[in-house]
């Protein structure tokens, strides 16, 4: 079978390089690539237009490819890394929503770790590099993927709470919401949908289990909540894996839950050389994040740093809660212009810094110790860095230098 994987990234990498002896060569197209060349399996590279869909019996897409992109739009076999691999997959959880989805997904691997389920898709390791011999495959689930897949399904789905974002991807907030619960159509009536309330009578053959918030999912399960350490936003986080690993095997360790660490980049504290209070929250990179952030600290003085790639997303949400809470902005990135000229509207006290540098220094001049300083940014970081992680490391480098 002649394969076309079309994006180089982590997830088609992995397959050209896990699967080359079974397969043979593949045909590899992304973006980046000018004329044809090889990598260092015999893969070949090939840039977007050398693609001829008559030749090509199956197109594997990078979850990331616009619907509307060139290869897609030509491509007569197209699927998913999942569709893929259903046949390989043994049971799965898959995990989705806006936000949360990552430690969700961190937080049930760490409590059915006895049962070495493994952990992977969004969060990091590609499906071609998981066990298909395990137990348990526990995937965090992009509304991407969803969009892709039209076959795979799991046998427990745990949707977290949807909110605007990635609105320039898919189009509309309908499209996006249409893409987290295209599952529901394929799910049998073994299986199991944790889901929002509002999403109760989504038509599907599964088990719906739905739920207000997090202390009524807790009583679903009855889970005491007051035996539970984390806080918001990372209560619900834990109220769902700890759902999860009841329905797998009737238990709930409240003492395995606790030692769970969250990892770097959300709400993640740091004191400068003055002991004053700064936040590195990169991960918010969407309306929602952002205002949980926000409630995290109220109370407090708040001199957050927002922008970046807005996504199409609109933040008028945001700018009432900063008036609300008389929160002075700084804004960086792609979107400074018209999040200022947003902002502005809402008469905000705000600082247009386009550079995070930048942002920082001025909050260095003003900041006072019972003060926060917060990145929150509500935005993608692609604009001006690679990844979330990447500005957020740049910011705690920003601020151990003050």
């Amino acid at each position: 079978m002649k394969i076309s994987l079309f994006g180089y990234g982590k997830t088609n990498k992995a397959i050209a390089q896990e699967l080359f002896d079974r397969f043979g060569a593949f045909d590899i197209y992304d973006d980046h690539f000018k004329g044809e060349g090889k990598d260092e399996f015999g893969n070949s590279l090939l840039e977007n237009s050398l693609f001829d869909p008559l030749k090509s019996e199956l197109e594997i897409v990078t979850p990331g490819f616009l619907p509307n992109h060139e290869l897609v739009l030509k491509a007569k076999h197209l699927t998913s890394e999942y569709d893929f691999f259903y046949d390989a997959m043994p049971k799965s959880v898959w995990i989705s929503g806006t936000n949360g989805k990552t430690t969700t997904t961190q937080m049930t691997q760490h409590l059915l770790s006895d049962i070495k389920a493994q952990m992977g898709g969004n969060v990091g390791i590609p499906l071609a590099k998981l066990n298909p011999y395990a137990k348990l495959w526990i995937l965090e689930t992009s509304s991407f993927t969803l969009h892709y897949t039209h076959t795979a399904k799991p046998e427990i789905y745990a949707l977290l709470p949807i909110t605007e974002d990635h609105l320039s991807w898919h189009g509309s907030f309908k499209a996006y919401e249409k893409a987290k619960l295209s599952v529901l159509e394929r799910m049998n009536e073994g299986d199991v949908a944790l889901l929002p309330e509002i999403y109760a009578k989504t038509p599907s053959k599964a088990y719906i289990i739905s739920y207000k918030d997090e202390f009524d999912l807790a009583n679903k399960f009855d889970i005491d909540i007051q035996k539970v350490n984390f806080k918001s936003p990372f209560l619900l986080d834990a109220i769902m894996a700890l759902s999860i690993e009841k329905i797998l095997l009737d238990r709930i360790s409240y003492e395995k839950i606790n030692v769970f660490k969250i990892e770097a980049h959300k709400l993640e504290e740091l004191k400068d050389s003055q002991n004053r209070l700064w936040v590195n929250d990169t991960k918010a990179t969407n309306l929602d994040a952002c205002l949980m952030a926000l409630k995290h600290f109220k109370g407090k003085k708040i001199h957050l740093i927002i922008g970046g790639d807005d996504k199409g997303v609109d933040l008028s949400e945001l700018f009432k809660e900063c008036k609300k809470q008389k929160i002075k902005l700084y804004i960086i990135g792609l979107s400074t212009q018209k999040l200022v000229a947003k902002a502005s509207e809402f008469e905000l006290e705000l600082e247009k810094c386009y550079e995070l540098k930048t942002a920082v220094e001025k909050i260095s001049k003003q900041l006072l110790k019972d003060e926060v300083a917060l990145l929150s940014p509500a935005c993608a970081s692609l604009d001006q860095f690679s990844s979330y992680a990447q500005r957020g490391e740049v910011f705690k480098e920003l601020v151990r230098a003050l």
